[in-house]
């Protein structure tokens, strides 16, 4: 009899702490007032927010500098596809500096132009709600920055191309275009071929950009030494 009371009494002791543990974890998932809700949810969208200023920042300065889209095998710009075959055939006519030079200043370019899209990312992060912070926080290793795209794309775009527009001008792609598809036309059988260069290298640019950011959202989400801040640590250590 005294053994089965103590087995009574340790199942009853176990199914409080069960209880109780229950409770304490649907409390922490809801929050124990609506004021301590809205205070996670703020906390929520200024740890989002300080991770895109963070990531945004670092992926301006990576593809700024010299290189930074030439040297990065990620991002690099190459031959549009559409005179790809431009390309192939003055290399095989000994053309293969014009192609180099042609490639080396679109890069050249979209680096030069790179930094002035910092003041359109800063505007975009000032802009997220509350909701969107959530949705981002249980996404994917890249959510913030596909919905932060998603959000900017076409503002970026038309701000981004007539700056990527005057870069090739000043590091010299359209000269290089012309010298390489006047090599071209200067060959027998080889039919006209062109490309919208400044929408091209646009594009290019932003995807690069977006990339990098992509990079250092993965590393403040998944990587705790890239979480620089105590607001990050608290929001994505979570």
């Amino acid at each position: 009899m005294k053994r089965i009371c103590c087995l009574v009494s340790a199942c009853i002791i176990l199914a409080g702490s069960a209880f109780a543990i229950s409770i304490d974890d649907v409390m922490k998932g809801l929050g124990s007032t609506p004021q301590m809700r809205a205070a996670d949810d703020a906390t929520v969208v200024s740890g989002l927010k300080e991770a895109l200023a963070i990531g945004t920042k670092n992926a301006v300065k990576s593809v700024s500098q010299t290189d930074g889209y030439f040297g990065n095998k990620l991002i690099k710009i190459l031959m549009p596809e559409k005179i790809q075959k431009v390309a192939e055939v003055l290399k095989m006519a000994g053309y293969q500096k014009q192609v180099d030079e042609f490639v080396l200043s679109m890069n050249r370019a979209a680096e030069k132009a790179a930094p002035q899209a910092a003041s359109f990312f800063k505007d975009a992060i000032r802009e997220m709600t509350i909701e969107d912070a959530m949705k981002i926080l249980n996404g994917g290793d890249t959510s913030a920055t596909e919905f932060f795209r998603g959000k900017t794309q076409d503002k970026l775009y038309a701000a981004f191309k007539p700056i990527v527009s005057s870069s090739m001008n000043d590091v010299g792609v359209t000269r290089s275009y012309k010298d390489m598809m006047g090599q071209y036309e200067t060959l027998p059988f080889v039919s006209r071929e062109s490309v919208d260069l400044d929408h091209y290298v646009t594009n290019k640019s932003l995807d690069g950009l977006f990339t990098m950011i992509g990079q250092e959202e993965k590393k403040i989400r998944t990587d705790p030494a890239a979480r620089v801040t105590d607001l990050l640590k608290q929001v994505f250590g979570k």
